[in-house]
């Protein structure tokens, strides 16, 4: 099975969400089939499918399961058990502000035919999840072909954790334009962070890009200054999870060392954001709620003995903070964002809601987006 497959998608008979188990890889490439909300739920809390954009139409997809699971005819029972079914799906991880904007967008058709038959509320969560999932495709090749602009051929390019293929339903985001470029024969050399303590790094990016004939190198996180002084590394291209409305973004672990390293020796740092990524309401990173995970990640997950001493204390956030000063530039589908990110930020989100022709609610102003 190569990666090119869709990494979340409907399953063939419409009843189950198919994924791509990213807990398995890079030894074995396997889908999976999860028919309930708790099976979603357990595999975005467990990471078998990660990454904000891929989250976020598996909670969509989740959405209209649950609906289609949802044993009644009467329509506020109807209403009420999928929305209970939505406020679970939200639980699952709490950075990531993709799940919690596929959650309130279903949620505000399922509130829009609130009082229909429970067939046309059916129908209606259908076609929205399946906009969600067609939404991405178009959002990450938009990301590509605007973050390219910001390349060269030839260049190296370091990125952290996974936010390609395997984070999305196809490109990807940070990787986008690497993708894009290949198309075009931009010969780019790609370093990937292994990206402690999961691993998304070597596990996962180095796997995509190989699949798909890409240079590709991999290096340990604490590498990344030394490719750069080095000159090895012409651009820096992360995702993240969420995008403050002042420009601080949350990453993955170690993104903010490799932004304070990228400014130190003058490499261009970009973040590849989908508009939805973008939170209106929280307008500094010090108001992101950062996930904490359990210390057997680093002490013992890779290890056929535990690396520590028993009964020592784990510090394991998943997520830190990267400072808008740090970054050069926001790459979003709508355009690319530059400092001072409280207007540039802005003016997308004007953009996106002129294009769509949303309220601000729709688009994120006064709500995630």
């Amino acid at each position: 099975m190569s990666v090119t497959e869709d990494t979340v998608r409907l399953s063939r008979d419409g009843r189950a969400l198919d994924i791509i188990d990213q807990t398995l890889l890079p030894g074995r490439a396997e889908r999976v089939q999860l028919r309930t909300t708790e099976e979603i739920w357990d595999a975005i809390r467990r990471l078998r499918v990660r990454g904000a954009p891929a989250i976020g139409v598996s909670a969509a997809f989740g959405f209209y399961l649950a609906a289609l699971n949802a044993l009644t005819e009467d329509p506020e029972e109807f209403w009420r058990l999928c929305t209970e079914a939505g406020k679970y799906l939200n639980s699952a991880r709490p950075t990531a502000v993709n799940l919690s904007w596929a959650v309130r967008r279903m949620q505000s058709v399922l509130d829009s035919m609130r009082g229909e038959s429970v067939a046309a509320q059916r129908e209606a969560l259908r076609r929205e999840a399946n906009a969600v999932y067609e939404e991405d495709k178009a959002v990450c090749r938009r990301i590509g072909e605007n973050g390219l602009t910001l390349l060269e051929p030839g260049m190296g390019i370091l990125t952290h954790c996974n936010a390609g293929r395997l984070a999305a339903v196809q490109l990807g985001t940070a990787t986008a334009p690497i993708y894009v470029g290949e198309e075009k024969g931009y010969g780019f050399h790609v370093f990937c962070d292994e990206t402690r303590p999961l691993l998304q790094g070597i596990r996962l990016t180095s796997y995509e890009l190989t699949d798909a004939g890409i240079d590709t190198t991999v290096i340990c996180d604490n590498m990344a200054p030394t490719v750069m002084r080095r000159g090895m590394v012409q651009a820096v291209l992360v995702g993240c999870d969420r995008v403050a409305a002042n420009g601080d973004t949350a990453n993955k672990i170690g993104t903010g060392g490799v932004a304070l390293a990228a400014r130190r020796y003058g490499v261009p740092f970009y973040v590849c954001a989908p508009s939805s990524t973008i939170d209106m309401e929280t307008r500094t990173g010090e108001e992101i709620v950062i996930e904490e995970r359990g210390g057997e990640e680093i002490t013992s997950m890779w290890y056929r003995e535990p690396m520590a001493p028993a009964g020592v204390r784990t510090f394991n956030p998943s997520f830190d903070v990267t400072d808008a000063a740090d970054i050069t530039a926001i790459i979003t589908e709508y355009g690319i964002a530059y400092p001072p990110y409280e207007q540039s930020l802005a003016e997308i989100m004007r953009r996106k809601r002129e294009e769509n022709g949303l309220s601000g609610q729709s688009a994120g102003i006064g709500g995630h987006s």
